[in-house]
């Protein structure tokens, strides 16, 4: 019988505390809410209604939630999105997926929608557990794109999925590499949110601004003074009202302009 230790429990506490359920199949929305129980969830709710989930989320604000793929009521994927791109409290929530159609399609589809984890149905305890671990203690830089919003894909931790860019191995070998990264994917989300822009505007400008916050924190990390300056130009645009994509034209080619020499930067968002 599966039993986690008390000082691993103390350290997910924080996010087990509250945890929404979506699930149509009420045998399997109830072993889960009694395992997440046992695993020291004080409030727990369970809805199989796609359009009462969002309102539960928006009430108790999850620090967790489950969602099953697919259901009469529920499109588990259509879901995660919704989150990701409204402005609940939890809209970064950790997310993780369930179901017993566990093929190549359905993993990349949870994936690709801004979940954190992927859990094969059926599962034990010990499988939950890992999942609930990982989402609570490994956690993951958070990607404001205009094509997707939620946790970095190339950290996916689910047990099923085996693509590439998921080991640590392939982080950045130092510190001037990993700084390299963070510039490029930020300058690679600016360029497609003004390229999709029309698209989405709430949401690009939404990525446009974490994208100067993330480059003008780098600028002062690396004492990059024509990169802070850009970052600057570019949060002041922002602060002056509901900008525009011609208005935003102008900073983030600013910025764009300080791009690595080759970089490809049309790839992103």
């Amino acid at each position: 019988m599966f039993a986690a230790d008390a000082k691993t429990l103390n350290r997910i506490e924080p996010v087990v505390r509250r945890v929404l359920i979506a699930d149509p199949n009420l045998a399997s929305a109830r072993l889960l809410l009694d395992i997440m129980k046992s695993l020291g969830a004080r409030e727990v709710v369970t809805e199989s209604d796609e359009h009462r989930v969002l309102d539960h989320a928006r009430e108790m604000e999850p620090g967790l939630i489950f969602t099953e793929r697919s259901g009469a009521r529920l499109d588990g994927e259509r879901l995660a999105k919704s989150i990701r791109r409204s402005n609940l409290a939890c809209r970064r929530a950790p997310i993780i997926m369930m179901t017993a159609d566990a093929t190549a399609s359905s993993i990349k589809g949870a994936r690709d929608s801004g979940v954190h984890e992927f859990l094969r149905k059926p599962f034990t305890s010990a499988d939950l557990f890992r999942r609930v671990e990982n989402v609570a203690l490994k956690p993951r830089d958070w990607i404001e794109a205009v094509g997707y919003v939620g946790p970095d894909r190339r950290r996916f931790n689910s047990g099923e999925y085996a693509g590439p860019q998921k080991r640590k191995a392939d982080k950045p070998a130092s510190a001037a590499g990993a700084a390299l990264a963070v510039k490029d994917q930020a300058m690679r989300i600016l360029s497609a949110s003004l390229a999709q822009f029309d698209s989405d505007p709430m949401q690009a400008v939404r990525a446009v601004k974490q994208q100067a916050e993330t480059l003008k924190a780098l600028a002062m990390k690396t004492s990059d003074t024509r990169l802070a300056v850009a970052a600057a130009g570019l949060e002041g645009c922002l602060a002056a009202g509901a900008p525009t994509k011609a208005v935003l034209a102008g900073p983030i080619g600013a910025i764009l302009a300080l791009a690595e020499p080759g970089a490809e930067l049309t790839r992103a968002g």
